[in-house]
């Protein structure tokens, strides 16, 4: 088929021209008639609904934030006012009529102070020492029978504790008689002798007393 001839075909040319001035036509009469504005509301309608289903789905604005309370400014303390100056007094100082007095310096040493006297040296208390008196207040120590049978003979010194009262609250041996039943014996025999007390300076007090014991066989 030949395009060329085709398209230089006088009739074909003349049914193209009149198809379009009958669309000019038809376009024309339409918009006489309203037929336009019919076709404009129904496309204009999907475009409505469409919008409306749009705005639905949007999310509900969110709620107003409440309103914060102003702050409520504070009364200032007030200040007291200044105290009102006062001039200071002046006070007059008046020097004295008469002059100072004269002030006499002496060369010559003060004379020495007398010696104080030295105190008394404290007095130690006159002691007395316990008395016994052996015939009247006091028994005689019994001669163990062992050491009468050994023929046992010694002399020993012993010591005694007086108290106040007279009583013998201590005793020990000073010299030993050489043989231990003869001291033990004079030493429990003779506590128990009733002693005159030691005093200081008159008065009775708790002193040491010493007394000799012979053993002699007779």
């Amino acid at each position: 088929m030949n395009f060329s001839k085709t398209q230089q075909d006088p009739k074909r040319k003349y049914v193209g021209i009149g198809i379009v001035v009958l669309l000019h036509v038809g376009v024309v009469y339409a918009l006489m008639t309203g037929l336009a504005r019919k076709v404009v509301e129904v496309v204009q309608a999907p475009l409505e609904t469409k919008i409306i289903e749009e705005l639905k789905k949007l999310p509900p604005p969110p709620p107003p934030k409440p309103k914060l309370p102003e702050p409520v400014a504070q009364p200032q303390p007030q200040q007291a006012p200044p105290p009102a100056y006062v001039p200071p007094v002046q006070v007059a100082v008046q020097a004295p009529a008469n002059p100072a007095p004269s002030i006499t310096v002496s060369n010559q040493a003060p004379p020495p102070e007398a010696p104080k006297a030295a105190p008394a040296p404290a007095k130690d208390p006159v002691l007395v020492a316990p008395v016994i008196n052996a015939a009247q207040n006091c028994r005689k120590p019994v001669y163990p029978s062992i050491s009468r049978r050994e023929e046992e003979e010694g002399v020993v010194v012993l010591r005694f504790l007086v108290a106040a009262d007279g009583n013998v609250i201590d005793s020990q041996v000073k010299s030993s008689s050489g043989y231990t039943r003869l001291d033990e014996a004079a030493r429990q025999a003779l506590s128990l002798c009733k002693f005159q007390p030691g005093t200081a300076d008159g008065t009775p007090t708790q002193a040491w007393a010493q007394m000799k014991y012979e053993w002699r066989l007779e």
